[in-house]
């Protein structure tokens, strides 16, 4: 069985927001980012039925700039076999992210797709 884990780059959660001066965005210069907390878990449970013998491969996907292959990265030391990094050079809206997903999705044939609950940056996923 093929399982696909869609991940997402967010905001260390170790780190403290700050505001942009005109309050238009969150400032993301000099600011850790990592793998959302709810798709490591996602990941981590595809791992677990990879290593049971349920599934048979494991691929994570990410939507983004070149700089989402660090959580690419992330998800493959959890034990990830493949990671899929769709490129974008501008800020992916919901229904762009779930029509670039679905693509993925006709293109690999999962068996199986795990998500995180919620992203904790938009709260949205």
């Amino acid at each position: 069985m093929k399982v696909l884990v869609p991940v997402k780059r967010v905001i260390d959660y170790n780190v403290k927001v700050r505001v942009k001066a005109d309050q238009s965005d969150v400032d993301l210069a000099n600011v850790k980012m990592a793998l959302n907390p709810f798709c490591e878990i996602a990941v981590e449970e595809a791992v677990r039925l990879k290593e049971s013998g349920v599934a048979t491969e494991v691929i994570a996907v990410s939507l983004g700039g070149t700089v989402c292959q660090e959580q690419i990265r992330t998800a493959l030391a959890l034990g990830a076999d493949r990671g899929i990094l769709v490129e974008s050079d501008t800020e992916l809206q919901p229904l762009a992210v779930a029509k670039l997903l679905k693509a993925v999705v006709e293109k690999e044939q999962p068996d199986l797709i795990i998500m995180g609950k919620q992203a904790i940056d938009q709260d949205n996923n």
